[in-house]
């Protein structure tokens, strides 16, 4: 055979090869799969063959693996069982039929209910966060359940290890789940993992990547949870990670940024909710049943008039449970729908059900940061300002140097949520999240405090305003917002 019949050949082999790619990508990928999320796959493969099915094997699936989820089934079985009966739920006849069927939502979707006589206090202020925890610590008795994503060993954190160190000195026994990419991200992360380890804790990563170990699921479904419980008797929850303001990145630190969280502590009866999210991520990481750290919500004492529910989400279950509850929300809404998000990249259902609310009449604000850590997410939010504005949103912008990374939002006057979700198609499909949805006036005034902190500390984006913005920013927003449908 000729060079040219040999040229002839290999063209024909690669042709043949890129279209059974593009028919099989058009038979698989649509599969249950969102439509925004199947056509900037597509658009992928069609444009670039060979490098796009690469990807996709790579990072086309939002699934974990069978026997996790299955695992998570049978844990949403027992949890479900031990609920039945339990004096802790709440009779929710009086409320509202909308918020009824939200509640009922929640707990068809995770197996956990409302609960009622629960007290919080909110907590926005970075290491006052931090100390409040190590405080906490400091009184265990029992146990100590520790879940972030990020856990770092360093100046700001170094009270809250030292309280984890004094605990098991006094005989309480400290677990601790960090995740497996996120933390091994941060600068001498083996030092922070020496100390757990001189320390006494028991410590074990989430979702890890070790495929030679048969650990392997795709690399960036994590754990984003951020979580604190002592004794059953006192939780935390809310957006913080355990590592400096400036997460220790040269960067960042460059930069100067620094990060704003908004954190929660929570006594009464939903600690236990709070609690069996940890059990549950221990059991799934390790195998380990913890029976003698199985706390009842029924034998928690009341401590306030809050009714709480825990709604844990993520790629473990079948359904977003994140992403219905808020929609769930805003959809119910009659007077205020005021949200707080550092990563605002919504689905088109997201969308609609803000603008919709501007069309009803409702007050639509939206808290997000002037600048941001992450040049795709940033420009893809940025992405959906022109639409939000022109339907009435009013979106306020958090000042640089800090990023705004407070994960929260209220209903009305007295509905809100807090947790580690953002608003976002990652938060929503691929990392595992936990919120925990708040009925009570007293918890949403003091969220509306913390909201009007925001509006002072930073401005108002306009519509004119935006529409002066340069092309050359807003073509780059078009383009992140394409490459972020790919999920």
């Amino acid at each position: 055979m000729g060079p040219v019949e040999t040229t002839n050949l290999w063209w024909l082999v690669a042709l043949a090869a890129t279209l059974a790619i593009n028919i099989t990508a058009l038979i698989v990928i649509p599969r249950r799969r969102k439509p925004t999320a199947a056509m900037a796959w597509l658009l992928a493969i069609l444009l670039v063959p060979f490098v796009g099915i690469l990807l996709y094997l790579l990072i086309g699936s939002i699934r974990l693996p069978k026997a996790r989820r299955d695992e998570q089934a049978r844990i949403d079985g027992l949890i479900r069982e031990r609920a039945q009966g339990s004096t802790a739920t709440v009779d929710h006849s009086a409320e509202p039929r909308w918020v009824q069927r939200v509640v009922e939502q929640n707990e068809a979707l995770t197996s956990l209910p409302a609960v009622g006589g629960n007290a919080t206090h909110l907590i926005d202020e970075y290491s006052a966060s931090i100390d409040a925890m190590a405080e906490a610590i400091a009184t265990a008795e029992r146990f100590v359940h520790v879940e972030f994503y990020i856990v770092a060993w360093d100046d700001t954190t170094r009270g809250f290890f030292s309280a984890m160190e004094a605990a098991v000195a006094r005989g309480a026994t400290v677990r601790l789940l960090a995740d497996y990419v996120a933390s091994r991200r941060v600068a001498d992360w083996k030092k922070t993992f020496d100390e757990l380890d001189r320390i006494g804790v028991q410590w074990q990563w989430m979702l890890p990547v070790q495929p030679l170990r048969g650990k392997y699921q795709r690399p960036d479904l994590r754990n984003h949870r951020k979580l604190v419980v002592v004794d059953g008797r006192i939780a935390f929850v809310g957006s913080q990670n355990l590592i400096d303001r400036s997460y220790n990145a040269p960067k960042n630190i460059k930069r100067g940024l620094k990060w704003q969280e908004l954190m929660t502590s929570l006594e009464g009866p939903a600690v236990a909710e709070v609690n069996t999210v940890f059990l549950s991520d221990w059991l799934i990481e390790t195998g380990e049943e913890l029976e003698a750290e199985q706390v009842r919500a029924a034998d928690i004492a009341p401590a306030g008039d809050l009714v709480c529910q825990i709604v844990p989400s993520g790629p473990g279950y079948s359904t977003e449970n994140n992403l219905r509850l808020f929609l769930s929300l805003i959809h119910g809404a009659t007077e205020k729908v005021i949200l707080t998000s550092p990563y605002f990249v919504p689905d088109e259902a997201m969308v609609y059900a803000i603008t919709t609310a501007c069309q009803r009449g409702l007050d639509v604000q939206l808290f997000v940061s002037e600048i941001g850590d992450q040049w795709l997410v940033y420009h893809a939010q940025r992405s959906y300002y022109e639409a939000l504005l022109e339907a009435g949103v009013r979106i306020f912008l958090y000042p640089a140097p800090y990023v705004l990374h407070a994960k929260h939002f209220s209903i009305d006057d007295d509905i809100a949520v807090i947790g580690s979700s953002n608003m976002d198609i990652r938060s929503f499909s691929l990392n595992m999240e936990v919120s925990m949805m708040v009925r009570g006036a007293s918890f949403v005034t003091a969220m509306r405090e913390v909201e009007q902190k925001y509006r002072d500390a930073g401005r108002e984006l306009t519509l004119a305003d935006w529409r002066n913005e340069p092309r050359s920013a807003t073509f780059m927003d078009g383009v992140a917002r394409l490459m972020s449908a790919i999920t």
